[in-house]
């Protein structure tokens, strides 16, 4: 044996003790902890994400694995940093190329140092230049201030510039498995879809610690930022799941109604369900009294491929307005439906919000939308201008009127009002517009109509109430969908029980179109 390969092979060894100290993480006890706390370790869900290969080795890459902090801070003195706290690389999920993000809280609390971010940002560089989706699985105290880097931190902000840079070309999922706070969490805050595991995530521009320095408050991480305040009050979260396991089978689900980019086709399953099924039941959705709430949900769900899933996000947040993803003919469709089981549907900012998201979401992706109706309008006041339903109404307006993707609107029960604009009414060209036949559209209700138009001939009467029910019904009559149809404001009025069929034939000829928006440098949202 040479003097040279007996070098070689002890250098070899030497980089196998390294990698097996480094797939050690942040030491047994660390681990230990992290499991104790109901959580998985970022090598463990990096496990779970990816595919594995045939000779059972993980389809996973990782990167810059010896990467380690070189602060010369004293704090840091003596301190061991593996991977440099970060789990990062590209592999195969599902058969597709995708970038992760994990951030592993056994080292240091999961914090980002200097070389961390460098790191990071080289992953993220290789998601946008391979137009692959980019997964951060976040458990991260956020910044690392034992290293005193300063304005260093995050590349100066670079972290979020890479992520507006990658907004709309590539799927960006902030899958929140732990604590995300300071700066971090704004990666969350611009990704496409944000999971948050129950009982272990929190998300907050600061941690209690410095909130308590700050104001004086003792909050708990869950109490300032957890999943409830995040997925049904701020919306910032999209979906509530139950742990480690749920997360990442969630976070599949949600990345197979995407391509892998936007220029890239959409993903398309097969499906054993009929373009020609026939809703039969559709009729038992819509109660007799007008002003009952309708089963919005099961029309969605009779509508879907029946072998394919049914993805709701942010179900408990904006209910006004629901947002899901399905399949129809094996290819993804994005919902937007009225739910009058909710302030029987009137819209307010949350809800707008809500729906200018996903719109904008979907559209960026080439995902078609479909439309709906069941509204009664915006919700009217003193309290609702101050919080500012002008705005955010005009965000849902703005998402759905630069919508290239093929639309699809069928007005099922009212369309009333801005309710039905922002709705993708008429003048928001739909590619196809329909209704059944029970359907209203007015610029308003039949009873606010009548109470408004004729109040003089209502407080004139000798029966007041019998006055104003004959009005009304009177009324209704001039607002069918007949009125609409034979002015070829709707395409067509038709039988509930062949809805699925219609928006499907609609889709398979939508697709050949090709919209363009006129020249500028960029519309301006009302944000």
């Amino acid at each position: 044996m040479t003097d040279s390969t007996h070098t070689l092979s002890a250098r070899i060894k030497d980089l196998e003790e390294r990698l097996a100290k480094i797939r050690k993480m942040g030491g047994e006890e660390a681990v230990a902890r992290q499991h104790a706390a109901g959580k998985l370790t970022a090598r463990e869900r990096v496990a779970l994400l990816f595919d594995k290969r045939a000779d059972g080795s993980l389809a996973f890459d990782e990167l810059m694995v010896h990467a380690h902090h070189t602060s010369e801070s004293p704090m840091m003195q003596g301190r061991d940093t593996p991977a440099d706290g970060v789990v990062g690389g590209t592999g195969l999920v599902d058969g597709r190329p995708v970038a992760c993000i994990a951030y592993d809280f056994t080292v240091m609390a999961g914090t980002i140092g200097h070389n961390t971010e460098m790191k990071c940002h080289r992953i993220r560089e290789l998601a946008l230049e391979r137009r692959m989706p980019m997964i951060w699985l976040l458990d991260s105290a956020g910044a690392r201030v034992q290293e005193a880097t300063t304005a260093m931190f995050a590349g100066s902000g670079q972290m979020f510039y890479d992520q507006v840079m990658m907004s709309g070309v590539i799927p960006q999922v902030a899958a929140m498995m732990g604590p995300c706070f300071a700066g971090t969490a704004y990666v969350p805050g611009l990704a496409d879809f944000v999971p948050m595991v129950k009982k272990t995530s929190a998300m907050a521009l600061a941690g209690p610690p410095l909130v308590k320095a700050a104001t004086g408050a003792d909050v708990t991480p869950d109490e300032l930022g957890g999943p409830k305040l995040h997925c049904r009050e701020s919306g910032v979260g999209d979906l509530e799941v139950d742990d480690d396991q749920d997360m990442i089978a969630q976070v599949k689900t949600w990345l197979s109604f995407f391509p892998s980019s936007f220029d890239d086709e959409l993903p398309c399953y097969s499906t054993t369900d009929t373009d020609q099924r026939r809703i039969e039941d559709a009729t038992s959705l819509v109660p007799e009294n007008t002003r009952a709430p309708m089963d919005m949900h099961g029309l969605i769900d009779r509508l879907r491929d029946q072998d394919g899933p049914l993805f709701e996000l942010k179900p408990k947040f904006g209910q006004a307005i629901i947002t899901t993803l399905i399949r129809m003919g094996g290819r993804p469709i994005g919902v937007i439906a009225s739910n009058s089981k909710h302030l029987g549907g009137v819209l307010t900012n949350d809800p707008a919000d809500k729906a200018a998201k996903f719109i904008e979401t979907c559209d960026a992706f080439g995902i078609p939308l479909l439309f709906l109706q069941d509204v009664p309008g915006f919700m009217v006041g003193v309290k609702t201008e101050k919080e500012g339903i002008i705005r955010h109404g005009s965000k849902m307006l703005f998402a759905v009127s630069r919508a290239t993707v093929p639309k699809i609107t069928v007005v099922v029960r009212k369309g009333y009002g801005a309710g039905y604009y922002v709705m993708c009414g008429k003048g928001y060209q739909p590619d196809l517009i329909v209704a059944w036949p029970n359907a209203e559209i007015s610029v308003m209700g039949p009873e606010g109509a009548v109470n408004i138009a004729f109040r003089k001939q209502i407080e004139g009467s000798s029966n007041p109430d019998e006055t104003r029910a004959q009005l009304v019904e009177s009324f209704r009559d001039l607002i069918t969908p007949y009125v609409p149809a034979a002015r070829t404001y709707i395409d067509d009025v038709i039988d509930p029980r062949d809805t699925r069929k219609v928006i499907l034939a609609a889709l398979s000829t939508a697709r050949r179109r090709k919209k363009q928006l006129p020249p500028r440098r960029h519309a301006i949202m009302p944000v």
